[in-house]
């Protein structure tokens, strides 16, 4: 990838300029999705960037010390992690990339977890913490489906380069892991059944308790990319492999776009899980799915 691609794929699609209004678009979509589906009305179109703008204007509580250093440090370390993640993503077709970005990409898309945990030990908050233990557990608990499903997709096309996993033809195994990754997507994305970490009704916000103004707004615009950033690797891993650039990007956003919509409505239809019914629960997964990565890769030795 020379550094014309990558400025291009970082600021402009699916980088920055498409990234950060996407993200306020897909908060709202979830938002609005869930309301409409639970009979309310939900917020109007531009709630979310109304929100953002309302926070940068609000004051910040005095801190002193490393503590205080920290939790402003934390929020734009997950910003930048999030953005950058988005900005991997092999959209465009022969888009570059190098061998091994996967494996980048996938310390991008955890790092913002790794804040939210840091953040919330950092404010002091009794709140705080138990939103980061909380935080701690859950992703302890589906990340080990999550990578188990990446290295599976990454090793039964025999390679780790992003583009080469979105052109080669998808085998049983592709299939597998895909799904396998859109069942850790609401504990990655917050929302029910697996919002335990910003449980509103039982810890306030969780990690977010002691967070206000434009250190809030940050959290929020990271919350934002994650949200393009996970629905996107699922949309490149989906897409057919498609050599026209302006076809690729509607195919990229539509894919995107249904994700955002299935994950709403499993959000609305359920209610928020006990932690250690969410730990039991992924680790049945990754019973269940390393049984099934196993069978996938005998068969296709055995067919081979």
């Amino acid at each position: 990838m020379n550094l014309i691609t990558a400025l291009a794929r970082f600021l402009i699609f699916p980088g920055l300029l498409f990234a950060i209004p996407a993200a306020w678009f897909f908060l709202w979509v979830e938002r609005k999705s869930v309301a409409l589906m639970q009979g309310r009305i939900g917020p109007p179109f531009m709630q979310p960037f109304f929100d953002f703008i309302k926070l940068l204007g609000k004051s910040t509580p005095p801190r002193s010390g490393v503590g205080g250093l920290l939790m402003k440090l934390w929020p734009l370390i997950a910003v930048a992690a999030a953005a950058s993640a988005v900005g991997l993503l092999p959209v465009w077709p022969s888009s570059g990339g190098f061998e091994g970005d996967l494996i980048l990409l996938l310390a991008l898309l955890e790092l913002p977890s790794m804040c939210i945990i840091a953040a919330g030990f950092s404010s002091r908050s009794i709140f705080g913490e138990i939103g980061s233990a909380r935080e701690a557990a859950l992703s302890v608990s589906y990340n080990v489906v999550f990578l188990l499903a990446i290295v599976s997709i990454a090793a039964s096309q025999h390679t780790f380069r992003l583009e080469a996993l979105a052109q080669l033809p998808a085998s049983p195994m592709h299939w597998i892991g895909l799904l396998a990754i859109l069942v850790c997507l609401p504990a990655k994305l917050h929302i029910n059944p697996f919002s335990l970490p910003n449980a509103e009704q039982e810890i306030y916000s969780g990690p977010m308790t002691e967070y206000a103004g434009p250190e809030l707004a940050m959290w929020e615009l990271s919350h934002g990319l994650e949200w393009v950033a996970a629905t996107g690797l699922v949309a490149t891993l989906a897409a057919p492999h498609l050599t026209l650039w302006w076809v690729a990007a509607i195919v990229f956003i539509a894919l995107s776009f249904a994700v955002v919509l299935l994950l709403s409505a499993v959000a609305a239809a359920t209610a928020r899980l006990a932690i250690d019914t969410t730990v039991r629960f992924y680790w049945q997964c990754t019973l269940i799915f390393a049984v099934l990565a196993i069978s996938s890769a005998i068969f296709m030795r055995h067919r081979s």
